[in-house]
């Protein structure tokens, strides 16, 4: 089955919408009513004012409660169901543990229903959805949901299609390829899951319309050409004109496009290769 759905045209933009074919992935509709809570939107703004632009409106949705720990250790927790969650691009496996609580993780791409997985603190099975420290998991396989801090949680790698992969050990740490192409050192008591992360046909979606943007809570981006000076450092001109200044700005006067923006932080020594 294609994992890509098109449609009928039948208006111009529904031309060029896609969608992912949800039915043959997914086998649960509704999530499960004690792990999801209520959550409130701020539309991109601080005390009223905007703070983030072009963020807004958009539908309704519930933030299922994802365990992202999984420190329930050397315990079978079996596959229920893979849902889709509004909050995050990848899939969600619902997973029932032998004592009868129900959690929430991130689907690897390979999960199925009646799978059994397990998390420990030791070295278990590599197989796709199980949980442990780096320290067991070979050189060169994928690996997502990756903790920087042991016990913390995983924090790396969570997005659709996304992977990891160690590429040495070296001093109590391994060295992680990200999926940016940077090299970072973590300890290799830190917790990671075997697999690539679920839905990797996340990238090849089409919007294909300005309503799907506004229902996904985005809202209309302007060119700041297209200003007038008092609005952007590259407003006014007549007719065509080019941005006109030595850098590209942005509203307030910073440089942009292109631009590094990451200032010296404490953890630039566990980096070993930076991203291109």
């Amino acid at each position: 089955m294609n994992s890509i759905k098109t449609y009928k045209p039948t208006t111009s933009s529904r031309r060029f919408v896609t969608t992912i074919n949800y039915k043959a992935f997914l086998t649960k509709k509704e999530p499960e009513k004690s792990l999801v809570v209520g959550q409130s939107k701020n539309a991109g703004r601080s005390k009223g004012r905007v703070s983030v632009r072009h963020q807004g409106g958009g539908q309704k949705k519930l933030y299922r409660i994802i365990d992202f720990k999984q420190d329930k250790f050397d315990m079978p927790a079996k596959v229920k169901a893979i849902e889709y969650d509004p909050n995050r691009s990848a899939f969600i496996a619902l997973v029932v543990y032998p004592d009868g609580e129900k959690k929430y993780i991130l689907a690897p791409s390979n999960l199925k229903v009646n799978d059994e997985i397990y998390s420990s603190l030791n070295k278990v099975e590599i197989k796709e959805g199980n949980r442990m420290p780096l320290e067991y998991i070979p050189i060169g396989l994928p690996i997502h949901n990756i903790e920087l801090s042991p016990g913390k949680g995983g924090e790396i790698v969570r997005s659709a299609g996304a992977k990891a992969v160690i590429t040495a050990f070296e001093n109590g740490f391994a060295h992680v390829k990200l999926p940016s192409g940077s090299i970072r050192r973590i300890s290799k008591r830190c917790l990671a899951t075997i697999g690539t992360v679920s839905n990797p046909d996340h990238d090849k979606i089409k919007i294909g319309k300005a309503g799907r943007s506004r229902h996904l809570g985005i809202r209309p981006t302007v060119r700041g050409k297209a200003m007038h000076p008092a609005a952007h450092p590259h407003g006014g001109g007549e007719g065509r004109s080019p941005i006109g200044l030595k850098h590209p700005k942005t509203p307030w006067g910073k440089p942009a496009k292109g631009v590094r923006t990451r200032k010296q932080k404490p953890t630039d020594k566990f980096i070993v290769r930076r991203r291109k």
